[in-house]
């Protein structure tokens, strides 16, 4: 960890700011995410961070998330993108899922951090925001 990150400790996980428009989220084992949990998690994302903000959704730990909060997870229109880290099929099919219910391109699966973080921040990304 870099000396301008910062760790915060919610009720469902982790979230380090990288930058004023990058932050890895880590959700706790065994956490099921449901709309209240997303609602906080949105909340913090639009407090903390400055439009357009890109997200490194490390999922190293096995969590769940209800039907509901599935379909609002990555509804945030201030998000550019989203890198979804996994090291596991089971995570890889459940962001699947997920990215199955949006709309967008902006949301991709990663098993390299670092190529996750090159995608993230591409020159446009960089030219405009950072």
């Amino acid at each position: 960890m870099t000396q301008s990150e910062k760790v915060y400790k919610l009720s469902f996980g982790t979230i380090i700011t990288i930058n004023n428009h990058l932050a890895e989220v880590i959700i706790d084992e065994g956490i099921e995410m449901d709309e209240h949990l997303v609602d906080a998690y949105h909340d913090f994302l639009l407090s903390h961070f400055k439009a357009p903000f890109s997200l490194l959704i490390n999922k190293k730990n096995s969590y769940s998330y209800t039907f509901e909060a599935q379909k609002i997870i990555a509804n945030l229109e201030e998000i550019h993108k989203m890198a979804v880290l996994v090291g596991t099929l089971g995570s890889a099919l459940a962001t699947k899922t997920i990215i199955s219910l949006k709309e967008r391109e902006n949301i991709k699966i990663f098993v390299d951090r670092e190529e996750a973080l090159d995608w993230i921040i591409d020159k446009e990304f960089k030219r405009n925001v950072i």
